[in-house]
């Protein structure tokens, strides 16, 4: 029976004082606290399986409370996420919930979060994105990012860049998300990665590639975070594995 095997971990990193980032897999949230080591999970193919990762927006209020709230919905909406337009119907309604979270409450304003993930159907992948936070396809011949980073343009010999163009919340009145989604054929072997920028900021994509090659699962999960670490570890590390096995 094929199967998707899910590895996940979030670390706060070595220079942040807490963790804002928050994960669901499933059923299952991780919400702005830490997994000493990957932890994996097994689901059956079939139903459709959200999982994706969140990254309260540094320099705002309450990003842990943001990125908390939006994977939770996100698990709830889950088995009814089988098009695209309910994944964008589903991010949509995410940005409504952060804005009315934080209506009224002045320790809430204008906290925000990025999100990116994959629904896993039977036969498919919705990989979705809002923010910089990317969902890439570990294939033979390289990493391929199916996200779509909503960064500014950078600047010259800059690799990377701490700015949004668009968020989940993120600003003192209510503002609309253009959710970037799209649909990927799925078979036997494919593997997707599903991270923060605390890994891929830190960690070139050609060290990624090549650890992505030579380990799979949990031990890709922990050598992935060991680069992160390794690269200083300047913000809040999440990342979860996804893997089609038959």
């Amino acid at each position: 029976m094929p199967y998707i095997a899910v590895t996940a971990l979030s670390h706060t990193g070595l220079i942040r004082d807490h963790n804002e980032d928050s994960l669901v897999v499933g059923p299952w949230t991780l919400c702005a606290t830490v997994t000493e080591n990957p932890q994996t999970l097994l689901f059956p193919l079939g139903t459709p399986l959200v999982v994706a990762v969140a990254d309260g927006i540094g320099g705002q209020p309450a990003g842990e409370v943001a990125s908390a709230l939006v994977v939770r919905r996100l698990a709830m909406f889950g088995p009814s996420l089988d098009s695209e337009e309910a994944v964008r119907d589903a991010l949509n309604a995410c940005n409504h919930a952060v804005y009315a979270a934080a209506d009224g409450n002045p320790e809430l304003v204008a906290m925000g979060t990025t999100v990116a993930g994959a629904v896993v159907l039977a036969e498919s992948l919705l990989a979705f994105n809002v923010g910089d936070s990317r969902v890439l396809d570990v294939t033979p011949d390289g990493l391929r990012q199916v996200s779509v980073d909503d960064s500014p343009p950078l600047a010259p010999g800059r690799r990377t860049t701490s700015l949004v163009t668009q968020a989940l919340g993120g600003a003192p009145r209510f503002s609309a998300v253009t959710p970037h989604v799209t649909t990927s054929p799925l078979s036997a072997g494919d593997r997707y990665l599903v991270c923060t920028d605390g890994l891929t900021d830190p960690v070139t994509e050609d060290a990624l590639d090549s650890l992505l090659r030579v380990h799979d699962d949990g031990r890709a999960a922990f050598e992935l975070w060991k680069a992160a670490i390794e690269a200083g570890g300047p913000d809040n590390i999440t990342l979860a594995m996804v893997r089609i096995g038959e």
